[in-house]
């Protein structure tokens, strides 16, 4: 599976000179814990999280008319669009973010978050159980079946 098919797309982005009541508020409206900052070309130049907002933000003592570019982390940890889920799993152990932003062409086209891999895992565990309940619904426990039986090993 790609990360594209995983991702959250398109991703909530902001320019570098917006404020971080807006950036916050951007937030609060599309229920999301970042937002991207990109230039005016879609390339990623940050990533800001509700975190950074409020402790090196306001916790940090900046004023909620302060750029994010204050506050957003310049060093990011990125997959590509195009890469195996495999890639993420391997980007999310090695260096603990919750958020990788997804990029196409150098530009950012959506987020892949930790919960996005839990519906990934729930979504396969599904899968595999799906058949499994129909057959036990399909069957109920009589006399002599497994469940419920005394287990001969």
């Amino acid at each position: 599976m790609k990360v594209s098919e995983a991702m959250t797309a398109p991703p909530v982005t902001v320019p570098p000179g917006v404020r971080l009541a807006e950036a916050a508020g951007r937030m609060a409206e599309a229920s999301v814990g970042s937002v991207l900052v990109v230039d005016d070309e879609g390339v990623l130049v940050g990533i800001v999280t509700d975190r950074d907002i409020a402790l090196r933000g306001l916790g940090g003592g900046l004023d909620r008319d302060a750029n994010v570019d204050a506050v957003m982390s310049r060093e990011v940890v990125t997959v590509d669009a195009g890469d195996d889920l495999q890639a993420a799993y391997r980007a999310f152990r090695r260096t603990g973010v919750r958020r990788l932003p997804v990029l196409e062409l150098g530009r950012a086209v959506g987020v892949l978050t930790l919960d996005d891999l839990f519906l990934d895992v729930f979504r396969r565990l599904a899968d595999l159980l799906g058949p499994v309940a129909w057959t036990v619904l399909q069957e109920p426990p009589g006399p002599g079946s497994a469940v419920g039986a005394p287990h001969a090993l």
